[in-house]
């Protein structure tokens, strides 16, 4: 069953994937309205689960389960994993497909756009300066919705890129 984000518990269980590119706003509307087409009959095992999912930042979708409702089981979350790869291609318009499981280092720019930096290229981009210590992240391992809103961008220090400024005062 769909219901508005914000009446989710903080407690609500929440998965983020990531877009290999920006969306347009059409992209995003569309994503939008899969989302809560495809969440209104997500189910586990017959029990309906209440769950919800936005849209962050034209590259983020976050989707949040109610467990205190009822609880997803891996097969649920499985079929929510084949949505989002089916919703990725239906929305590539003239952008080309969207894959939502991008496992790039999103950083926050100045103007507040997403920068994706690929794993490959994280320590040239230490090296260079363009991550520091205390460049913002959006922290897509997050786990409830409380965590979500309070440690939604964090320093690249507080994240799991730390590995990579051992050498480097924070």
């Amino acid at each position: 069953m769909w219901i508005d984000f914000n009446k989710l518990p903080d407690q609500a269980r929440v998965w983020v994937y990531q877009a290999n590119r920006p969306l347009s706003d059409d992209e995003v509307s569309e994503t939008q309205q899969a989302l809560q087409s495809a969440l209104a009959q997500w189910a586990a095992h017959g029990q309906p689960l209440l769950a919800s999912a936005k849209v962050v930042a034209n590259r983020f979708v976050v989707v949040a389960v109610d467990e205190g409702y009822n609880l997803p089981s891996g097969c649920s979350i499985d079929s929510s994993v084949r949505t989002l790869q089916a919703i990725g291609q239906q929305v590539s318009h003239n952008n080309g497909p969207v894959d939502f499981f991008d496992r790039s280092a999103a950083l926050q720019t100045a103007d507040g756009t997403v920068q994706a930096v690929s794993l490959p290229d994280i320590k040239g981009a230490v090296t260079a300066g363009s991550l520091t210590p205390n460049t913002l992240v959006y922290n897509t391992l997050v786990k409830t919705k409380a965590e979500f809103e309070a440690n939604w961008t964090i320093r690249a220090a507080d994240s799991w890129l730390k590995r990579y400024f051992k050498n480097v005062a924070a």
